[in-house]
């Protein structure tokens, strides 16, 4: 083989290989931002490993890369250097290379040292469904891209998941509860080719799918029923909270979705809905606080706006450009404040009144939202560069705008909110498709195609499936921003219904199941915790909308740093079993159950939630009231249903994991019982305690002692592994 097609053979891969080196070592010192930039001769710009143009400059002692040279490279004599006074990246910046990423290095610029755009930048176009050697597993175009790698990897598919299992999985999926017996057992005896299809249909028409991904968007949304900050006071937007719901159950097209809420106001002869929209950005914190400057709080809004807006729909850490150009992406200080400019003329400014408000009627009930309305032109605000993100510290004045690096702003549009939202959700940007499409997938499966679905710039990770990603993003874009069809497509697949059973083969090549080689298998939200329990025990209320909720919890005289103390009085009747996502959310004291389970404050947007595993979790499901009053709750069901123990049982275990107890299983439970039996039989007070606070008096007739026994397991039905997982 000849040297060049050595070369061409050898060279390692920009985006894959190169670019996350240069980003973690060399962009803060030679990257885009310009105050920060060392290196080169002065008037040419100084030396830029983001840009091929800036990697060429002449240093004082020769070029930083020469193509096809690393002989004669400087950056390959600086990386190899053992004196600390010449040596990169600096020792004192600890960000050593390894002997690996200098290897890579070299092969690259021995390959000639070509650049390529950043993945996420480049418009996404479909790929052609690669050609697998397997034949007939394959269900939809997803399982095309994940068969290829897995031929490539050597790996096979997993079964398909038994209908029960699956059933579960899926039913949790969309609509965030468990499958009801009756529902199981009219899937499981379906013999009809296409009844998991038709499964799936009935799910996405359920009311209750609205309900579940409402309550992932809310969080992007940064939904509270406070304002934040020290007083945290009840703050009246739900009706925000609900338009979300209706607009889920309706598969309003993504892309409406986008522009009503950033722009719903500016819309001709806008409804109350698209009205009611604009609270995605009122969901800002406010701050009530005597002797505190509006001002100040204000433009913390607007920042808080731009932020978000960035992140959720362009999957960029735009935050980094608000004090100084980005030291990683290609987003200047100046691009930052022009993005601000966007949200600098809305006539909300840190009032306590929350105006501007919006008020309409709702079936026989008025319903007051704060929304979004433009200044009037007289009073509109000139935007200028905050320096250092200093408010009080301004520099030259700019205009509306975006990076240069992104697809441009249609010509001859207004610069205002409605023109930026359609920009969001044009069929030229290539982040809002592959962006959405990720979430959507790390939703189903766990894990995003791109790991870090937060961050889409050189900071993030590459796509495990690049080509996949690509597809499902064009994907989404042929149908027209249908959410619906999204989702179905991937619960469809036989990607997603694969047995979730772990082997020693699969954890040693792919333990993080990022090839996909079995089912999707984690722990439910701190929200679905609770709805599931709730459900099982049969006191969940499928009551929808309307104000917040005060389910029980513990008495734990909680006060605002300088208010009074929170007046959480417990809801009664229905509303103290509603779904979790209609609990009273407050930013300085989230729902205590919910919280250990990860749930954000929603201070600000949570683009990805933690997933803990701790010892405080067990504490919760085991002792508080709401996951004591299921166990009661639960028991009584499975008292009430059967006469035989091993019945009592199957009833219990169905209830929360759909599938009938094994052999050893019910071995172990029934004994289980025996021994809180004759604990209880001991200790009458402690059986009526344990049977009826804080549920209530135990049916009539009811012998105590036992029915707290069932009690007992049912506490441990409700936290086995496998209730609080999906698999």
């Amino acid at each position: 083989m000849g040297g060049s097609a050595m070369q061409a053979a050898e060279a390692p891969d920009f985006q894959r290989d190169i670019r996350p080196i240069l980003s973690n070592a060399c962009y803060k010192c030679h990257g885009p931002d310009e105050a920060e930039r060392k290196g080169g001769k002065k008037g040419s710009g100084g030396l830029r490993f983001d840009t091929e143009d800036g990697s060429r400059v002449e240093l004082d002692d020769g070029a930083a890369i020469v193509p096809g040279h690393p002989e004669a490279s400087r950056l390959m004599v600086h990386i190899k250097s053992s004196d600390p006074d010449e040596q990169m990246p600096p020792p004192k910046s600890g960000a050593k290379l390894t002997p690996h990423e200098i290897d890579l290095l070299e092969k690259w610029v021995l390959a000639g040292g070509k650049y390529t755009k950043h993945w996420a930048y480049e418009k996404p176009l479909a790929p052609a469904l690669p050609e697998v050697r397997t034949k007939g597993w394959a269900r939809n175009g997803v399982d095309a891209f994940i068969l290829a790698r897995f031929e490539k990897e050597g790996l096979s598919p997993q079964p398909e998941a038994d209908r029960l299992a699956l059933v579960r999985r899926v039913t949790l999926d969309l609509t965030g509860l468990p499958p009801t017996p009756e529902e199981v057992d009219a899937y499981v005896n379906d013999q009809s080719p296409d009844a998991y299809e038709r499964l799936v249909d009935r799910l996405l028409a359920s009311p209750a799918y609205g309900e579940h991904w409402a309550r992932q968007w809310l969080d992007l949304a940064r939904y509270a029923d406070s304002a934040g900050y020290a007083d945290d006071p009840k703050r009246t937007i739900w009706g925000y909270r609900d338009y979300v719901i209706r607009s889920f159950n309706s598969n309003k097209p993504f892309d409406q979705f986008t522009i009503e809420q950033i722009a719903g106001d500016l819309l001709p002869g806008a409804t109350d809905e698209q009205l009611v929209a604009t609270a995605f950005h009122r969901n800002t914190m406010t701050n009530n606080e005597g002797g505190t400057n509006d001002e100040e709080f204000r433009n913390a809004a607007v920042v808080d706006r731009t932020n978000t807006t960035m992140s959720v729909w362009m999957g960029t850490s735009y935050a980094c450009a608000q004090c100084h150009t980005h030291k990683y992406d290609p987003i200047t200080n100046q691009e930052y404040f022009r993005t601000f400019a966007f949200f600098n003329n809305t006539q909300d400014a840190d009032r306590r009144d929350e105006s501007p408000l919006h008020s309409f009627q709702d079936g026989q009930e008025t319903i007051t939202v704060p929304i979004q309305r433009d200044l009037e032109a007289a009073k509109r605000r000139k935007t200028r560069v905050q320096l250092r993100g200093n408010y009080l510290s301004l520099a030259e004045e700019v205009n509306e705008g975006v990076p240069a690096a992104f697809h441009p702003l249609p010509e001859g549009e207004p610069m205002n909110r409605l023109t930026l939202a359609r920009w969001l959700v044009d069929e030229a940007n290539p982040l809002t498709p592959r962006v959405t499409a990720n979430r959507f997938w790390e939703s189903i499966f766990g894990t995003g195609i791109v790991r870090t679905s937060e961050e889409f710039g050189s900071q993030g990770e590459l796509p495990s499936h690049p080509e996949l990603l690509d597809w499902l993003a064009t994907e989404l874009l042929r149908e027209k921003w249908d959410t619906k069809k999204f989702l179905r497509l991937l619960v469809t697949s036989a990607t997603y219904r694969q047995s979730s059973k772990v082997t020693p083969e699969l954890i040693e090549q792919d333990p993080a199941n990022r090839l996909l080689a079995r089912g999707p298998r984690f722990r439910l939200s701190a929200e679905m915790v609770r709805d599931q329990a709730l459900a099982a025990s049969g006191l969940l209320s499928r009551k929808m909308y309307g104000p917040p909720v005060r389910p029980p919890q513990p008495n734990l005289n909680l006060a605002a740093a300088f208010g009074g103390g929170l007046d959480w009085k417990n809801s009664t009747g229905d509303d103290s079993h509603r779904r979790a996502l209609y609990t009273e959310w407050r930013r300085t004291s989230p729902y205590p159950s919910m919280a250990t389970f990860d749930a954000p404050n929603r201070e600000v947007c949570t683009l990805r939630r933690n997933q803990s595993n701790t010892p405080l979790q067990a504490l919760v499901t085991l002792n508080d009231p709401v996951y004591l009053e299921a166990a009661q709750a639960l028991a009584r069901r499975m008292t009430a249903g059967a006469s035989t123990a091993i019945e009592k049982v199957t009833i219990g275990f169905r209830l929360c994991v759909t599938r009938p107890p094994n052999a050893r299983e019910a071995e172990r439970l029934l004994a289980l019982h025996e021994e809180a039996l004759a604990h209880f039989k001991q200790a009458p007070d402690k059986a009526t305690a344990f049977a009826t606070n804080p549920i209530g008096a135990a049916p009539a007739g009811a012998d105590l002692p036992d029915l707290a026994a069932w009690t007992t397991v049912a506490n441990v039905l409700l936290n086995m592994d496998e209730t609080l997982m999906k698999r």
